[in-house]
């Protein structure tokens, strides 16, 4: 096999193994470490913010002196910026990796040039390897970046028929304790929340990140309300944290707003009409939906209206090979992706 196919194959691997990580203000990346020759060293991938990047986590595998020489095969350009953790860009010239192949170029202003600071040091670099598969792998992050604005998750926790709650406003508990585990898992990672004036008003919500036996969780989100109604005095978000009022209905606003704030993971909650703007603006990333066993008939819809008369106009959505499908108790957990209008225009051809 030569150089370039082994290098190929191992971005596949690379990639395949960047679904392991999960999710949110950083993208998925994978990283595989091969010899002189070719051969495969060690695979990584980044697990989530405040844990080793993929190249660390590769590097890491390797004997002392291993990686003198070799190649470092990575789905992402390596960062060249110390945030939480240490620019890889550096740790892969500190290893003596002799070059580096890549798939897509950072777009994030704070973690790219690491290419260039690779051929400084006189690190032989190529970008744009399998850069289709490496783009569609994060394609939502990629946009999220470039528009700047947060990665936006989007939760509902709903009955079978798409309901939040029954006729007369009960929701508590539609999600059984092991899915709401799942979900403050969630919240604990996210940089912000969000519900609208209609939620506080209704639910009197937390948004508190919790672990399991209800203690607080050491990271809190930033609590953010949106709309124009006023939050009153006593309200639980008001409690001890930080919150912030945004006073309009304008999800693209927010984002930006959020961004300019530090904001990069966002996690929306609800409501129903919250909620359906979001999705109405494509200002949404990822959907994790807790699906119970359970169905009322009638009630609170778990999405407002979307304006959609027609079934060509639908939005549509795939399943995340990132995430796959688990049961969380009673509760079925699963996560989808927002599709472009090209991907659905191009099965209708």
């Amino acid at each position: 096999m030569s150089m370039v196919l082994a290098e190929e194959s191992a971005m596949e691997t690379a990639l395949d193994a960047a679904l392991g990580g999960v999710r949110g203000a950083n993208p998925l990346v994978g990283a595989v470490i091969l010899d002189p020759q070719g051969r495969l060293l060690a695979v990584g991938h980044h697990r989530g913010a405040g844990t080793p990047h993929a190249e660390a986590d590769a590097l890491a595998q390797l004997e002392p002196g291993q990686a003198h020489g070799a190649t470092a095969v990575v789905t992402l350009e390596p960062c060249n910026h110390q945030g939480r953790m240490p620019a890889c860009s550096h740790a892969l010239v500190e290893a003596g990796i002799g070059r580096v192949v890549y798939a897509v170029d950072d777009p994030d202003r704070r973690a790219a040039g690491g290419a260039e600071y690779l051929r400084s040091a006189g690190v032989e670099v190529q970008g744009g390897v399998l850069r289709p598969r490496a783009e569609e792998l994060n394609r939502r992050w990629l946009r999220a970046v470039r528009e700047q604005r947060p990665y936006t998750s989007l939760h509902l926790a709903q009955t079978l028929d798409g309901r939040i709650a029954a006729q007369d406003g009960t929701s508590q508990w539609i999600s059984g304790p092991e899915a709401l585990e799942d979900n403050h898992a969630l919240r604990s990672r996210v940089d912000a929340m969000l519900v609208g004036t209609g939620t506080v008003l209704a639910d009197n919500p937390r948004l508190t990140a919790r672990i399991p036996g209800g203690a607080l969780h050491p990271h809190q989100p930033l609590r953010v309300v949106l709309g124009e109604r006023e939050v009153s005095e006593d309200a639980a978000i008001r409690g001890d944290g930080a919150w912030l009022h945004l006073r309009h209905r304008d999800p693209v606003r927010a984002g930006k707003e959020l961004h300019r704030q530090g904001v990069r993971h966002l996690m929306v909650e609800g409501g129903s009409q919250v909620t359906a703007a979001f999705l109405a603006a494509d200002a949404v990333d990822e959907i994790t939906v807790a699906l119970a066993p359970t169905i009322l008939g009638a009630g609170i819809p778990v999405i407002g209206d979307l304006g959609i008369r027609t079934l060509s106009d639908a939005l549509s959505f795939d399943w995340d090979p990132a995430a796959g499908l688990t049961l969380k108790g009673r509760d079925l957990i699963f996560t989808l992706i927002p599709r472009d209008a090209r991907d659905d225009s191009s099965e209708r051809r």
